[in-house]
């Protein structure tokens, strides 16, 4: 089978490294991909937004599968043009329609849909623009710490944590008044903050069955000890040790299941990945956000966990048929540590030459996701730019793998987290102790 892999991150280099390990892939093509997909497959320079151009890229290179990766394409709508197409009536789409996809798209959508359904999540109210006063009173009330968020896609930038009510007052007029996230802050959901330990889940549905997929773990903060800036993400580990059987229980049974329930009822046909961001307050799971595709950088340790051929879960998925698959699940620990640009998440240069990256073993792995070739060398094109993935029967040798790993890659400026991991190695002790 010939197929097209849409993005060009961390996330989509270890979906690609999965795909070409199939005895079913024939060809596989990235649009538009990095140095690293490179190494799997053939980068295409393909604006994905234009989805014309996709789908005639579909017919010109007999492609049988689209696998979606990053959430705007999905927002936008190319998932339901592809298929809308009649002379592509064959073609197997993983990702959402637009409808789907709108359980990241809008935080109001999103929390609305929740409420319907009985979801456990945090309090919330939703205002607009012309509500700016109400806005105001309405948060100048309330509780602190207190959330807000952009109700569109910001990049990953559009939710705010604000410990004083003057903090919380400015950054709702910043939003609201002064479009500080564009049409993605027309609408501003203002959460309750709910304080526990999160965990990402994720499921593979077809719309009405579903496989749950390994758990996993991120680190968001720039610096050590989870302080700083938020990051598009500096680390990842599964398994996640606090989910256990009976939360997970939990999970399936008040969130999972009601969100494919959910959607059923209303009518909204959802085949690829449903991305639960969640949060264990007191033992029991609240949502945060839905995602309506994998994480990053929890696709570098939750894909080299799963033994499944990809190929044919996302077969089953696109045909309705997962009711007949089951995850086979590598027992073994996964750890990526990210290195990123110097000056990320904020002002960072590119270009930057990198060298020193190991060729990939049975326990490690280096999955590039801001990277391009420049005149045959890899050079820094992201604030992200390599995610070290190790594999080992204990977390901290999978630790010691992925630094280890790390000490030989070198471009300038270059930074990681020194600490990925270790908060759930401590939980870890103190539960056996």
């Amino acid at each position: 089978m010939n197929i097209l892999l849409i993005g060009s991150g961390g996330r989509e280099h270890a979906l690609a490294w999965k795909l070409i390990r199939s005895p079913r892939c024939n060809k596989l093509y990235i649009a538009p991909g990095n140095a690293g997909t490179d190494m799997c497959g053939e980068n295409i320079a393909l604006d994905v937004l234009n989805f014309s151009a996709v789908a005639e890229f579909v017919r010109a290179h007999g492609v049988g599968m689209v696998v979606v990766g990053p959430e705007e394409p999905l927002v936008k709508g190319i998932s339901d043009y592809l298929l809308s197409q009649n002379d592509l009536n064959n073609l197997l789409v993983i990702g959402p329609g637009m409808a789907g996809a709108q359980l990241e798209g809008s935080k109001d959508f999103s929390k609305e849909f929740m409420q319907r359904h009985k979801i456990p999540t945090a309090r919330y109210r939703t205002f607009q623009k012309p509500q700016l006063a109400e806005a105001i009173d309405y948060v100048q009330a309330h509780k602190l710490p207190v959330v807000l968020k952009a109700d569109g896609l910001a990049a990953g930038k559009g939710v705010v944590i604000c410990f004083s009510h003057q903090d919380a007052v400015h950054e709702l007029k910043s939003m609201l008044r002064d479009e500080k996230f564009g049409a993605a802050g027309e609408k501003v959901v203002i959460e309750e903050f709910l304080s526990g330990i999160e965990v990402s889940v994720f499921a593979l549905t077809d719309g009405r069955n579903y496989v749950l997929l390994p758990e996993a773990k991120d680190y968001k903060r720039i610096g050590e000890g989870d302080t700083g800036l938020n990051t598009g993400g500096m680390g990842a580990v599964s398994p996640v040790i606090f989910a256990d059987n009976i939360f997970m229980e939990k999970v399936r049974t008040r969130i999972i299941e009601p969100t494919v329930q959910g959607l059923i009822n209303e009518n909204i046909h959802y085949c690829g990945f449903l991305f639960f961001g969640l949060i264990k307050v007191n033992g029991e799971p609240y949502v945060i956000e839905y995602n309506c595709r994998m994480g990053d950088p929890e696709t570098e340790v939750v894909i080299p966990r799963i033994n499944n051929d990809l190929i044919d879960l996302f077969e089953h998925a696109a045909r309705g048929t997962l009711n007949n698959m089951t995850i086979d699940t590598d027992p073994r620990h996964a750890v990526t540590v990210v290195a990123v640009s110097g000056g990320y998440p904020g002002k960072y240069e590119k270009g930057k030459e990198i060298s020193g990256i190991n060729a990939d073993d049975k326990h490690t792995v280096v999955f590039h996701a801001g990277t391009t070739l420049k005149e045959g060398n890899i050079v820094t094109s992201g604030g992200r730019v390599l995610a070290v993935t190790s594999r080992a029967d204990k977390m901290e040798d999978a630790l010691l793998l992925s630094y280890a790993a790390l000490k030989s890659v070198n471009y300038e400026g270059i930074n990681y987290r020194k600490d990925i991991g270790l908060d759930v190695i401590k939980l870890a002790e103190s539960l056996s102790a």
